[in-house]
């Protein structure tokens, strides 16, 4: 009615659609976790990681991955996508360690 959405219904739409407070919903968080604990904070290839989410290799690459780069949740290389320290913290997740070193020095 006239235009207005109140704060209470932007959270519950937000809510309702699993959108957290950093503005990942379901599937963005999904990609973060198969990366961090699936893959223990990568490389993995898109391929691999699109049959792991279930979707398809191009709307990962399009619509998902510019906004976990740009908020510096995951990197490109040329191996693949790595999770960084932030997608670990975000998702509540401990760093695995590798070698000695933890994934943070690695991924680094």
């Amino acid at each position: 009615m006239g235009g207005i959405v109140s704060e209470r219904a932007a959270e519950e739409a937000l809510e309702f659609l699993e959108v957290d407070a950093r503005g990942l919903d379901r599937l963005d968080r999904e990609i973060l976790r198969v990366i961090c604990q699936t893959f223990e904070g990568g490389p993995v290839g898109l391929s691999t990681l699109a049959v792991a989410v279930g979707e398809e290799q191009e709307t990962i690459e399009d619509v998902y991955e510019p906004y976990l780069l740009r908020e510096g949740f995951i990197k490109r290389t040329p191996r693949g996508r790595e999770a960084t320290a932030a997608a670990f913290a975000h998702l509540g997740v401990e760093l695995p360690h590798r070698g000695g070193q933890s994934a943070a020095a690695a991924l680094f």
